[in-house]
C-alpha cells in the first residue's frame, strides 16, 4: 500500500513547468474573447 505521506515528501516539481509558466505570462495570447472579436469585427466588414 502506497504512503501518500512519504510519496509528497519525495515529491519535486519539474523546473520545466516553472520555464513554461514564464514563458506563457510573457506572450500576449489571445484568448477566447478575442478570437470572438475579430469574427465580429470581420463580419462586419
Amino acid at each position: 500500500m502506497l504512503d501518500y505521506e512519504e510519496e509528497l515528501k519525495k515529491f519535486k516539481p519539474s523546473l520545466e513547468v516553472e520555464n513554461i509558466e514564464d514563458a506563457v505570462y510573457q506572450e500576449d495570447l489571445s484568448d477566447m474573447t478575442d478570437l470572438l472579436k475579430q469574427v465580429m469585427e470581420q463580419s462586419n466588414k
